[in-house]
């Protein structure tokens, strides 16, 4: 496959000097990316219109890498490569295949990671001083995994059977245990549906409702997030309340969506680390960050679509309610 080629994004002007931003006069950054959705999720969109507003502009100081959206998780491996020949200054990697991609690539240009869980994939030795070439954002897979199931329990009133789609390349043993367990001492029967690509997606629901399960928790995962199109339509066909990852999802289409919000958090965190990075910062010695505001999404058109009535008591504590 043919090294990828660089095109520039954003125009604009920059909101502050660069000198005073410690980046250097007249030089072209170049960035490169391993994500799993499209280059218009508005995740991405936020993210670069805050970059612009730090000074990193099209055509002045930045070059971002064209062909590293839209990605398969068995996809990542060529372009990480590809990214480290062209000598990038910074790569920006979102999943744990990305991660893993981009670790394989380089054990010298930076990465930037956003996924589920740094420390128990060992992508860092610690959250407070990563070590090696890799930082960023972890957002507790786990324990909001756990916390939503405890939300989609008291959203399906008298509910004794649930299940979870989960995807085999990031849930790992432990923690599906761990959320058969708390169902267990809540007296609700847990069935888990394990997928590791997207065509498999469709199959595992299915099953999850030919076994009875009156609701569907759908893990924390970059190729379940990118599948969310359609796992909505899926779970409305089959009248399945399900909860998800982030609350945009539930904005989306999604029934209830719980965790931190992640156009938030590309916007105001990763961008900032990311500033960071370019302008010459070790990852060894940049925390990794954690998000610390977490919201309840309901999507009432949702639910009277698929004929299931929300615990007024549950709606009550959402923050956004969709009507």
């Amino acid at each position: 496959m043919r090294r990828r080629d660089f095109i520039t994004l954003f125009g604009g002007a920059a909101a502050w000097p660069l000198a005073a931003l410690g980046q250097e006069p007249g030089r072209m950054y170049r960035l490169g990316c391993l994500f799993a959705s499209p280059r218009d999720a508005p995740h991405y969109v936020a993210l670069f219109d805050e970059l612009r507003r730090l000074g990193f502009v099209e055509g002045q100081s930045l070059i971002v890498d064209a062909a590293g959206f839209g990605l398969s998780p068995e996809q990542m491996e060529v372009p990480a490569a590809d990214l480290v020949k062209a000598r990038v200054d910074v790569i920006l990697a979102g999943g744990d295949a990305a991660v893993r991609a981009a670790q394989r690539a380089t054990a010298s240009i930076p990465i930037l990671a956003f996924t589920d869980d740094m420390l128990g994939q060992d992508f860092v030795r610690s959250l407070a001083k990563p070590g090696g070439n890799t930082t960023g954002v972890t957002i507790f897979a786990s324990e909001l995994d756990g916390k939503r199931q405890e939300i989609l329990i008291e959203a399906v009133s008298g509910v004794r059977r649930i299940a979870t789609l989960a995807d085999s390349n990031v849930s790992t043993p432990t923690r599906l245990r761990a959320l058969e367990d708390d169902a267990r001492a809540r007296g609700i029967e847990l069935s888990i549906h394990s997928v590791a690509r997207r065509e498999e997606i469709g199959s595992a629901i299915d099953a999850a409702k030919a076994v009875g399960a009156e609701g569907l928790n759908v893990l924390a995962s970059a190729l379940l997030f990118n599948s969310r199109a359609f796992i909505f339509d899926r779970a409305a066909a089959l009248r399945l309340p399900a909860v998800y990852q982030w609350p945009e999802m539930a904005e989306e289409g999604g029934l209830i969506g719980y965790g931190p919000l992640i156009v938030s958090l590309f916007r105001d965190t990763v961008s900032r680390q990311l500033a960071k990075l370019l302008r010459g910062a070790q990852p060894a010695d940049l925390p990794v960050e954690q998000p610390s505001r977490f919201e309840l999404v309901i999507n009432l058109k949702t639910a009277k679509a698929i004929g299931h009535d929300v615990p007024g008591a549950l709606v009550l504590r959402a923050d956004k309610v969709i009507e």
